[in-house]
């Protein structure tokens, strides 16, 4: 069964509204990126006490750490790197999450990501090593991003298929690969259906990137949603609209165009039974 989930940042900056309206909308995960404006690797051991203390009041999980790992250039300090992990893993755990996202590193300017894959493989492999020894009930979940080695679907297939730990697997962003000019379903999708193992919701158009509710854009999110039921698809369907702000870091959409994607979404859902 495919369960909702949402970048709860995209709502609000404060926990409390972030709670509410996802429980308007009957939404009882988050993916936890930040809050009170701090990014998740940030947060103090009594925010992420209180975090969990007010999740556990409202009945509401944590489907994943979206964490910024990976989102680095290629050539940067990989130690202090390492030191975010161990963080993240130790707030992944305290909050009982099952995932990480993470992301393959951003080659210098001007640069072919494809010059610099072995490198990508070898300190990817190296963040699975620590994380499966501190943390090895957590799985760590490439996102397809514009920009990284892995932003096209045969990038991310060459991580996926050649980096074979079983703490390892795919985030499939369909806007994303909309953004570096793939079709989603077409060109994506069957590609790395068996490594994908958590979804974001998020749609663009192909004419300029810009992000647009579910099934309104070039995202093809229908068809491969449609698909993933056939095949029994159990995991996060978790909304990223980014509808008011859309950048590199991060995402908004505010409470009112919130419900405009969960309806979105929810809309495409009911049409595929």
């Amino acid at each position: 069964m495919m369960t909702l989930s949402a970048f709860a940042d995209e709502i609000s900056k404060e926990l409390t509204e972030q709670l509410d309206v996802l429980q308007e909308h009957g939404i009882k995960y988050l993916e936890l990126r930040s809050v009170w404006g701090k990014n998740v690797k940030d947060l103090t051991d009594l925010e992420v006490e209180a975090i969990g203390q007010e999740l556990g009041k409202r009945g509401i999980g944590v489907s994943a750490i979206g964490s910024p790992l990976g989102k680095i250039g290629i050539e940067d300090d990989f130690e202090a790197h390492l030191d975010e992990l161990r963080r993240i893993l130790v707030i992944a755990k305290r909050l009982k999450a099952s995932y990480v996202r993470i992301f393959s590193f951003y080659p210098p300017e001007g640069k072919e990501a494809g010059d610099y894959r072995e490198k990508v493989h070898s300190r990817l492999r190296t963040m699975l090593a620590v994380a499966k020894m501190e943390a090895p009930e957590i799985v760590l979940l490439h996102e397809n991003e514009k920009g990284i080695y892995g932003d096209t679907a045969e990038r991310c297939l060459d991580l996926l298929a050649n980096i074979k730990m079983d703490n390892f697997g795919a985030i499939f962003d369909p806007a994303n690969f909309v953004q570096v000019g793939q079709k989603p379903f077409s060109d994506c999708y069957m590609l790395l259906k068996q490594h994908i193992r958590y979804l974001h919701i998020k749609d663009a158009m192909l004419q300029d990137g810009r992000v647009v509710p579910a099934g309104q854009g070039d995202g093809e999110i229908p068809q491969i949603l449609a698909d993933l039921s056939q095949n029994g698809f159990s995991g996060f369907l978790s909304l990223e609209p980014h509808l008011a702000v859309a950048a590199k870091s991060h995402g908004f959409t505010g409470p009112e165009r919130f419900g405009v994607a969960v309806a979105a979404l929810k809309k495409i859902l009911d049409k595929i039974g």
